[in-house]
């Protein structure tokens, strides 16, 4: 079965950190736009941190500095620590791959290859207390 599957969500305090992991099954990261989207219910999908084709980074400015993203190419596996977690990060979280190109803005809007949907996890929720 193919997919990408989100874990390590969950309920924190304001401060605190916590790390999600997006494991890839069936298939292995290729070097096309990857990476971490969040959503809250009646708003749009925002990115919050990618990883490009060259392997660069990119961060929305709301999480810049406090978030960082990673990749095990062995484990197929992507990353995305999130250090000073505060209540506006609440959201539920999505890690994608295979978008083809991307441009994060800095207010999370994204720009990708058109006609290229990439494979989506379920989702993870992350709730931050204050």
């Amino acid at each position: 079965q193919v997919g990408l599957v989100e874990s390590g969500g969950g309920s924190v305090q304001s401060g605190e950190s916590l790390r999600l992991s997006c494991a890839a099954s069936g298939f292995t990261f290729s070097k096309t736009c990857r990476g971490w989207f969040r959503q809250v219910p009646g708003e749009e999908r925002k990115g919050v941190a990618l990883l490009e084709g060259d392997g660069s980074t990119s961060y929305a400015d709301a999480v810049k500095d406090r978030f960082t993203i990673s990749e095990d190419n062995t484990k197929s596996t992507l990353y995305l620590q999130m250090n000073h977690l505060d209540p506006n990060d609440t959201a539920t979280y999505y890690c994608a791959a295979g978008l083809g190109t991307c441009l994060l803005k800095p207010d999370g809007t994204v720009y990708r290859s058109t006609g290229i949907v990439g494979a989506w996890g379920q989702g993870t929720q992350v709730t931050v207390g204050s």
